[in-house]
This record gives structure tokens, C-alpha cells and sequence, in this order.
């Protein structure tokens, strides 16, 4: 016995407002991004060169990292869009966290390449032109807002688009702090500022990648939700009238915005004749409780006091 669920229309339209958010934001703005970024890394490079500050090529190349996540971005967020096929029956929505989870690897990689250079710098220093330094940061600071500002709207419902925002307020952070540490050289002559804060921007930018890439790995994984309570969910599902158990749960997420579940329910055969009111009220309390759009339901019929059962298998798409 098998059919597809009354509420697929439901299902599939419930909870998919997060991402809706971020679709609707133009391609445009991570283009913009992408060229302000190019920009001012070059613009970076050359002055941290002729002003001798390793903080200032830090953020350079800081910059070009995030010129280069957001491209991923860009492309990712292309793909992600293309629809399900036979190849890919789940369609391309992981494109986008294979993004984050290279651009936070790219960030690992230059957090610790800063302290590296960060403690050559603390053992030999060098002179520094605290002017160019600080006309740099400026321009820096300018570009990182409006690159932020750009990318706030897409951040709300993605984690590639999210890491790419962050990215950019790491920095704005940065820019800020290599003003200061300019003008700290001009006004002092304090040249250990300069890979002094070459190493909090390295810190910084490392718990970040600790605090996003988990949960990349995770979704990747098939791993379920991080804040989903599986226990909770079993039991509410228990207390729904002609269920008598549940078990083999397996819940994992497509992406951020979709959740998926298969599970087996135990039902007494005599009530076989419900099976599909006690399947709607399953899906319905997936959907509205625990926001679980796609749920794949195999039921078991047994006859009460026996010991044998009889499997159905019920697929909803």
C-alpha cells in the first residue's frame, strides 16, 4: 500500500522563507563585492609595501581572500539554484556550504600564515611609514563597510553568503585597528603595534573559522540539527493518537533551510485502515513542530498480542 502525502504542497512551501529572503537579493551586489574587494587589495598591497606595515599587507591578503570567498560565493550560489535531476535527485542546495566550508579553510590557512609573519616581525622590526599606513586603513575601512553593507540582506539565509559577510567585518575590525596602530606609530614610534595587531587580527579570524566550520562539516555530514532535540521529537511523535512507537529515526539537513527525516511507525494492524489520517497527522507535526519539510514514513502493522509483523512502506517526495 503506498501513496504520496495530502500535504506535499505544504510541506514544501512551509519554513522556506529564510532562503526565499536570500534569493530574492540581487546576483549584482556580490559582484559589486567581488570588485571592490580586487580594488582595494591592490590598493592595500602597494601601500603596505612602501609603507613597510605588515599589518596593512595582513589585511592586503585578508582582502584577497575575501575577493576570492566571494566569487565562491557568487558561483555556489549559482549552482545551488539549478534544480534536481536523476544525477542529483536532491538538486545542488549544498553547493553554497562546499563554498563555506572552502572559504573558511582559505581563512584558516591565512590566520595562521599572520602569526607566522606576526612573530618574524615581533623578532625583527622594521620602520614603518605611519601616514601611508593610516591613508590606507581609511580607504580600507570605507570599502569593508560598504562591502558589509552589500552583503547584510544575503547573510540572513545562508552560511556560504554569511561566511562571506563576516569576512568582511573581520576586515572592517581590522581596519579599524590598523588606523589605530597608525597612528600609535606616527604619534609614538611604537613599531611593535604593528605585528602586535597583526596577531589579534589572526586570533580573531580563527574563532571565527572554529565558530562557522563545524557546522558546515556537520550539514555535510548528514549530521542533525545541532539545536534539535531527537528525544523530544520521538516522544511528541508517540503521543499522536494510533502510533504506538517509533524507531530507526534518522534526521539530517539538505542545507540550512531544509530538513529531512525517515522513520519507522509501529501501528496495530486493526487500525490499517487509518493509516493515512495517522500519516497526515505525523507529517503536520513534523512540519509545524519541528520544522521538517521532506519525511520518508515506513509503517509497520502488527497484530496486538502477536509477535509477527507485517512491513508497509509509505514514500513521500
Amino acid at each position: 500500500m503506498s501513496s504520496k502525502s495530502d500535504e506535499h504542497s505544504a510541506s514544501h512551501s512551509h519554513g522556506l522563507t529564510r532562503g526565499e529572503g536570500l534569493h530574492s537579493v540581487s546576483d549584482l551586489r556580490l559582484v559589486w563585492a567581488v570588485v571592490l574587494n580586487q580594488i582595494l587589495t591592490i590598493a592595500q598591497v602597494i601601500a603596505g609595501i612602501k609603507s613597510g606595515s605588515i599589518a596593512l599587507l595582513s589585511d592586503a591578503a585578508h582582502n584577497f581572500n575575501d575577493a576570492n570567498a566571494l566569487m565562491i560565493a557568487y558561483i555556489a550560489r549559482r549552482i545551488s539554484r539549478k534544480k534536481a535531476n536523476k544525477r542529483y535527485t536532491f538538486g545542488y542546495r549544498r553547493a553554497e556550504l562546499i563554498g563555506a566550508v572552502i572559504n573558511l579553510t582559505l581563512l584558516t590557512i591565512i590566520g595562521f600564515y599572520l602569526i607566522y609573519e606576526a612573530i618574524l616581525r615581533f623578532i625583527e622590526p622594521n620602520t614603518i611609514i605611519g601616514w601611508l599606513m593610516g591613508t590606507a586603513a581609511v580607504l580600507a575601512l570605507v570599502v569593508d563597510i560598504g562591502t558589509a553593507l552589500l552583503l547584510w540582506a544575503m547573510s540572513k539565509g545562508s552560511l556560504n553568503a554569511r561566511t562571506a559577510f563576516v569576512h568582511n567585518l573581520v576586515d572592517a575590525l581590522g581596519s579599524v585597528a590598523v588606523l589605530l596602530g597608525a597612528a600609535v606609530v606616527i604619534w609614538y614610534d611604537w613599531m611593535w603595534v604593528d605585528p602586535l595587531l597583526t596577531l589579534l587580527i589572526a586570533t580573531y579570524i580563527l574563532w571565527q573559522v572554529a565558530a562557522m566550520l563545524p557546522k558546515a562539516i556537520r550539514i555535510l555530514m548528514e549530521g542533525a540539527p545541532v539545536d534539535f532535540d531527537i528525544d523530544s521529537m520521538i516522544g511528541q511523535l508517540k503521543q499522536i493518537n494510533g502510533v504506538d512507537d517509533i524507531h530507526h529515526v534518522h534526521i539530517w539537513e539538505l542545507d540550512e533551510q531544509h530538513r529531512s527525516l525517515e522513520a519507522h511507525i509501529l501501528i496495530q494492524r486493526a487500525r490499517a485502515v487509518e493509516l493515512e489520517a495517522i500519516k497526515t497527522r505525523i507529517k503536520n507535526t513534523l512540519i509545524h513542530d519541528f520544522r521538517i519539510a521532506h519525511s520518508t514514513l515506513e509503517f509497520e502493522l502488527f497484530d496486538s498480542g502477536a509477535h509477527s509483523q507485517d512491513t508497509t512502506t509509505i514514500i513521500d517526495h
